[in-house]
């Protein structure tokens, strides 16, 4: 968007936090406003290091990876126009408030004193409603009510700029107005689509949505930023008329503007609704069983139209969130019930960042969850991505887990996969789900094939699906072989960890292995082949007799596992131990889990449990897992330690899962905005 003088900046930011807000159940690094999918993430920068603390007015939203992607609004109460969302450059509003949910951001406003604004962004999550799951689309509702009793005389305005539609500020945008059963929207697009291409990592390709119900009291407009604004500034209307001069993103900054005269508001609440959303026909290439091509977007099974969608959609405003609010009360009901406000924090800011990493595709025959790895690598459906998120795909709907394993089965069982082990990744790159037919993927052998055994048995478990087990039985077999031949002794290899460097005898990853031999044992039963689970117990069990002497540190006050066999003076957080108490495997004794439990709090720093010895930083998501096989009492500080820093950090980018244990800071450049935060429901999936 346009740059404004820095005198003009902190005078807004003053404004803004002229009147402090508060934050329910915390305040977020920061506050997802629109996030549905990799492209439809935008979010408010709310740290203190680069944000503003979490004040929607006096500051642009942002797309994931940081870059502007300009969303204002305005409002005008008895002639004097203030600003609510953005940096436009008019006085601010004061915000009263700011509360998240798992679907929801909700920001209060006191306009002058003399109106109240209730500021709805709501990206729905409704698990059991794939129809309503598919649609790459997020809500505004806008409502105002007088607050000193006096009548006042009112209009909202809410704009996007042409900023959502490329990572590239200086390619050609082209934009319609149309209406549509009751719609009306503007489209806007790249005027040369780059199909699965991005350009900073938004997409390059489809058509976006801003809508509003079609009345009387609505105008609109497309045109230059300043032009358009100033003109609801100054009249509290907008000319109904479209700028067709197609340009450059940064060429005059095009906006697409809607404007809602609300009339005399007294103190009963009137509202306005706009939506917002991507389309599609195609969203991934995909190397499948058959030729690699295009895979449709999932909306396209059930809407003919692009605008049969949308309308859909925005219609849809009541029923979609009533079912976002049932998603909502029982996030935080079973959060609260486990671990109080401190553990809600945790899980209702990742649902929607765990969702906006994922896009379904496919028909309602064949269906496909596609994942894309955000920040730290692109890659197409990592398994060891998925892995720390499937805590929230199985909380959610135990199907989504399914799907999301789906192309990697599809793949690796048509032979197109050279390596004995479980692939890595269905691509290098989102969202061209390549595949790699070279065996060249980032090589994680034991990592990836303990994680495919373990989620394959944690789907069927809950979904009761045995013919899925029977189905991938062969598959599963010859990855259990080499988690036989790696898991006691692991050769020098990276975890998931990946970014910490190889290692030789990895305790963690060890266990790991040997609780995937131990379910291929309990697969193996479900599925009539007795001799081999047999077999595969008999083996797990031993292998985890001898671990227990070889990654123990008996003579340590308190006892504990090492980071890697015989360094007695490492440890590390033992995450792996949550799938043997989520399957209920049963293989690792209860000594280990009281072990364990006992140890962290005496390694506990300001903001949690460092992930080793090797460093000060440590992962939201692993200490979630570490949390969920905790006593109570150890359970609790972890689920207080995180919220903490949650609370206080100054990062202010979307929720990183790498962070320093003492200062609360990145130690790296990526690692935000990851689904891998789904692990933080990891606690609700087991009983202890």
């Amino acid at each position: 968007m346009q740059l404004y003088n820095l005198g003009l900046l902190v005078a807004s930011f003053v404004a803004s936090v002229g009147a402090v807000s508060t934050f329910t159940p915390a305040r977020p690094p920061a506050v997802p406003l629109a996030v549905k999918s990799p492209y439809l993430s935008t979010w408010l920068d709310a740290g203190s290091d680069g944000g503003n603390g979490g004040y929607l007015a006096g500051e642009w939203p942002t797309f994931w990876e940081n870059q502007i992607t300009g969303w204002c609004g305005l409002i005008r109460v008895d002639g004097v126009a203030y600003t609510w969302m953005g940096l436009p450059g008019s006085t601010t509003v004061d915000q009263v408030s700011l509360e998240y949910t798992s679907t929801k951001s909700i920001f209060t406003m006191n306009v002058a004193g003399a109106v109240e604004m209730n500021i709805t962004f709501m990206s729905p999550i409704t698990p059991n409603d794939l129809k309503r799951q598919s649609l790459v689309f997020s809500y505004l509702n806008v409502e105002v009510s007088s607050l000193d009793g006096n009548d006042h005389d009112v209009q909202v305005y809410a704009d996007i700029s042409a900023e959502w539609v490329s990572g590239d500020r200086t390619t050609i945008a082209e934009w319609e107005y149309g209406t549509t059963d009751d719609v009306a929207y503007h489209k806007v697009y790249r005027q040369t689509q780059l199909a699965f291409s991005e350009v900073d990592q938004q997409g390059e390709w489809g058509y976006w949505y801003w809508a509003t119900d079609v009345s009387d009291s609505m105008t609109y407009q497309a045109g230059e930023d300043t032009v358009v604004r100033g003109q609801f500034s100054s009249n509290g209307t907008l000319e109904n008329t479209i700028n067709t001069d197609y340009r450059a993103i940064s060429d005059d900054w095009p906006v697409f503007a809607f404007s809602s005269n609300l009339g005399s508001v007294s103190s009963s609440p009137v509202s306005t609704l706009f939506s917002i959303g991507l389309t599609q026909d195609e969203a991934v290439q995909f190397e499948g069983a058959s030729a690699y091509g295009p895979v449709q977007s999932l909306w396209k099974a059930y809407f003919d139209t692009e605008l049969d969608a949308l309308s859909f959609f925005h219609t849809d405003f009541a029923t979609s969130s009533s079912l976002s609010s049932e998603f909502d009360a029982k996030v935080t009901s079973d959060s609260s019930a486990l671990g109080g406000e401190n553990y809600v924090t945790m899980t209702s800011l990742s649902a929607r960042q765990a969702f906006g990493a994922t896009q379904l595709c496919g028909t309602e025959d064949k269906m496909y969850l596609f994942l894309k790895e955000i920040s730290s690598d692109g890659n197409v459906n990592t398994v060891d991505v998925i892995f720390p998120a499937y805590p929230f795909f199985l909380y959610s709907n135990p199907e989504f887990l399914k799907l999301v394993m789906a192309p990697l089965y599809e793949n690796q069982e048509a032979g197109k996969y050279p390596n004995d082990w479980a692939m890595h990744d269905m691509g290098s790159s989102y969202p061209n789900a390549t595949g790699h037919n070279d065996g060249n993927d980032e090589k994680m052998p034991l990592e990836e094939c303990g994680n495919m055994l373990i989620m394959t048995l944690a789907y069927a478990q809950l979904a009761n699906d045995v013919d899925y087990l029977t189905q991938h039985y062969n598959l599963l077999t010859q990855w259990t072989g080499y988690l036989v031949n790696d898991s006691l002794y692991p050769a020098n290899q990276i975890s998931t960890d990946d970014f910490a460097g190889s290692l030789a005898n990895q305790t963690n990853l060890a266990l790991k292995g040997m609780i995937g031999i131990q379910a291929m044992s309990v697969i193996a039963n479900k599925t009539g082949n007795t001799a081999d689970a047999a077999n595969y117990s008999t083996i797990a069990h031993d292998y985890i007799a001898k671990w227990q002497d070889l990654a123990i540190n008996k003579n340590a006050s308190p006892p504990h596992t090492t980071l890697s066999y015989g360094n007695w003076s490492s440890h590390g957080l033992l995450y792996n131990l949550f799938a043997d108490a989520q399957l209920g495997t049963g293989l690792v004794p209860q000594s280990v889990y009281q072990m364990q439990s006992d140890f962290y709090p005496t390694v506990m720093n300001t903001y949690g449990v460092p992930l080793d010895t090797r460093h000060t930083y440590t992962k939201f998501d692993w200490q979630s897992f570490a949390a969920a096989i905790s006593s109570t009492s150890t359970r609790s500080s972890f689920f207080q330690h995180i919220s903490t820093w949650v609370n206080a950090t100054t990062t202010n980018k979307a929720l990183t899962d790498l962070y320093d244990t003492l200062t609360g800071d990145y130690p790296s450049t990526t690692f935000f905005a990851r689904p891998v935060v789904g692990g933080s429901f990891a606690p609700l999936l087991v009983t202890n």
